[in-house]
């Protein structure tokens, strides 16, 4: 027997395996997407019977749930392209794209002791935001060029 078909015969039940634990990772966020689906429900109704719904913070902070939402539908993108072996990196920046715009939506000056360091946190921000936003299409145009595979 060659030592590549020996290697392959000894890694395929760990391959196996780790598929399946993907599998139930996925189904896990599926079942964390679904209460939270429930929660922002639970939460829009006490704004709206509350008569806060006009509340910035209040407006905000179900946008910070529903971006929460949206970056756990995106790791559940990420399992299920990892499990049948298609490209991620898309998804994960996508989903990188998404968690910094959490953070931006929910920045406060007033978290931070001096100015200087929420103008600090701001740029990093802005930094890190612009450079996630190339890199995605950078992967989208490598990604739809014929030559990729």
């Amino acid at each position: 027997m060659k030592p590549d078909s020996d290697l392959m015969r000894v890694t395929e039940p760990s391959v196996i395996a780790m598929q399946w634990l993907v599998l139930a990772a996925a189904y896990f966020t599926l079942l964390l997407f679904l209460i939270g689906v429930f929660d922002l429900t639970l939460s829009l109704w006490a704004l709206i019977t509350s008569g806060n719904f006009t509340d910035p913070l209040a407006v905000v902070g179900l946008l910070d749930t529903v971006l929460l939402l949206l970056i756990i539908v995106e790791v559940h993108r990420t399992l299920i392209a990892y499990a049948r072996n298609e490209p991620v990196v898309r998804i994960v920046v996508g989903a990188a794209i998404i968690a910094i715009a959490r953070e931006i939506i929910s920045f406060r000056i007033s978290d931070f002791e001096t100015a200087t360091g929420a103008l600090t946190a701001a740029g990093g921000f802005g930094v890190l935001l612009l450079g996630l936003v190339v890199a995605y299409f950078v992967v989208r145009y490598d990604a739809d060029d014929p030559g990729y595979n």
